[in-house]
């Protein structure tokens, strides 16, 4: 019983077509990971954790980040393939560590669009509420007979929305997608342009309020600030996961990836820096961080501006993850891990209309019934897991094939550089609580199951003997 078996990737020929460039990459990252963190975890962040200081806190997380993004680059260039972390995987560490990986990167993106459907879900409603118009109850929450919710109507809607773009055609999906990202960037450079100008420094005062935390097992702090910080950069990965679309990835990959982690990484500290100048920290443990410091400074017209574009800002994150985990769950469907039928692409589009669909339906279903309090360190501990294997993978990918060629995207420091990522993401996973590991535990469990009981009979390498 071979769970280890490793499948060359890189060969296979593409059914989809080639027509994404760099920009729409760099628009397709930004897009999927600025949104809910930097509106809405930025605040609470610095409220309960970090004080001021949580903008250390995101020079940490986006360290951590951009070493993997080195990881995704190297892979991106000398292992061509969609799926992301799943297929390089496949190539160099065999069948069951890619299965793992790719299971928890389908929970990341699924859990991930659920819980932005139900924050912009709650953004809406608090925009309607200034209007005097609500939902009717039965419709306006998750499963809570004792409230009088049954279903939370709004979050299905959005979702149905998103599915019918992404299924139209992904140049559509993302064209839309890079519309609402430049809106996006006008509401954060208007907060910074009009908030520097009202910035306290006697708010930085206290710098560190919580002090520096602990590298492992701290609940406060700098570092725990930049473990729940890393919720903030999820989705940069879902550049890699289009590669069969992207014109010249072994190019347009590598730099997609740098590009749209570094303005990124800019903008969460220029926003973090305003933000705590502005309000002291102690007060933004609010779920609309960005447009109460404005309101705070009798700045409303601004605030509304930043509000109505939040919103729209959560539907370009969804679209952006919807599209990346349906071509993530094509790939375990060509590769026979899961059911064919989600490999099949729509005859004009040549999109993976099943795929689409069944994120679509699951997502929406989620989000419709299920309350989503904890989203932020079950997505972290997921994806911080499949990026040590990646970290691993990254070495034997040296060992095995030796350097890059000429024209390949080169990580510096190997091994010094995977190593220092597997520690940080150590030290970030240890920052959860005992709850947040019972529950990935439970997930990578039915992750197994599923495997064991299907993908390792039907994979496509257990047919070829």
């Amino acid at each position: 019983m071979n769970i280890f078996r490793t499948k060359d990737v890189s060969l296979r020929q593409t059914e989809m077509r080639r027509h994404l460039k760099l920009w729409d990459l760099i628009l397709l990252g930004i897009g999927a990971m600025v949104g809910t963190g930097i509106f809405t975890i930025t605040g609470t962040a610095a409220a309960t954790l970090a004080g001021p200081s949580l903008v250390v806190s995101i020079v940490i997380s986006a360290l951590c980040v951009s070493l993997s993004a080195l990881f995704f680059a190297e892979f991106a260039s000398r292992v061509p393939a969609t799926g992301g972390a799943y297929s390089y995987l496949y190539a160099i560490l065999g069948e069951l560590p890619a299965w793992i990986a790719g299971w928890l990167t389908i929970m990341e993106f699924m859990t991930a669009v659920s819980g932005v459907a139900s924050g912009w879900a709650a953004y809406f409603k608090g925009l309607l509420s200034d209007y005097g118009i609500s939902m009717p109850q039965a419709l306006n929450g998750t499963f809570n007979p004792e409230q009088g919710t049954y279903i939370d109507f709004l979050p299905i809607l959005v979702l149905t929305l998103v599915t019918g773009l992404v299924l139209l055609n992904s140049k559509a999906a993302l064209r839309f997608n890079s519309l609402l990202v430049i809106l996006k960037f006008s509401a954060l450079a208007l907060f910074i342009l009009v908030g520097i100008w009202y910035i306290k420094p006697e708010n930085w005062s206290n710098f560190a309020p919580f002090g520096f935390g602990q590298i492992y097992g701290g609940s406060t702090g700098i570092m725990a600030g930049a473990s729940l910080m890393f919720f903030g950069f999820l989705g940069f990965e879902s550049i890699s996961m289009a590669v069969d679309e992207i014109q010249s990835p072994q190019k347009n990959i590598p730099r997609g990836i740098v590009l749209s982690l570094t303005i990124v990484t800019i903008l969460y500290a220029l926003v973090t820096l305003v933000l705590t100048g502005i309000v002291h920290y102690s007060k933004l443990n609010v779920d609309d961080a960005v447009a109460f410091s404005l309101r705070s400074i009798g700045i409303g017209w601004a605030a509304n501006y930043v509000s109505l574009v939040a919103i729209l800002t959560l539907i370009t994150v969804c679209i952006s993850m919807t599209y990346a985990l349906s071509r993530m769950i094509y790939s375990l469907a060509r590769d026979g891990l899961l059911p064919q039928s989600f490999k099949r692409l729509s005859k004009t589009s040549r999109v993976p209309k099943n795929a689409t669909i069944l994120t679509g339906v699951v997502s929406a279903l989620a989000a419709g019934v299920f309350p989503l309090a904890s989203i932020a360190a079950f997505l972290n501990i997921c994806t911080l897991a499949y990026l040590i294997l990646l970290a691993y993978g990254i070495i034997k990918l040296r060992k095995d094939k030796g350097m890059p060629k000429k024209g390949e995207f080169k990580t510096p420091l190997v091994p010094l550089l995977p190593i220092l990522s597997i520690l940080i993401c150590v030290s970030f996973m240890l920052q959860y609580s005992l709850d947040t590991w019972i529950a990935f535990g439970i997930a990578l469990v039915v992750g197994l199951v599923i495997y064991f009981t299907y993908g390792f009979r039907h994979s496509t390498l257990a047919e070829e003997k």
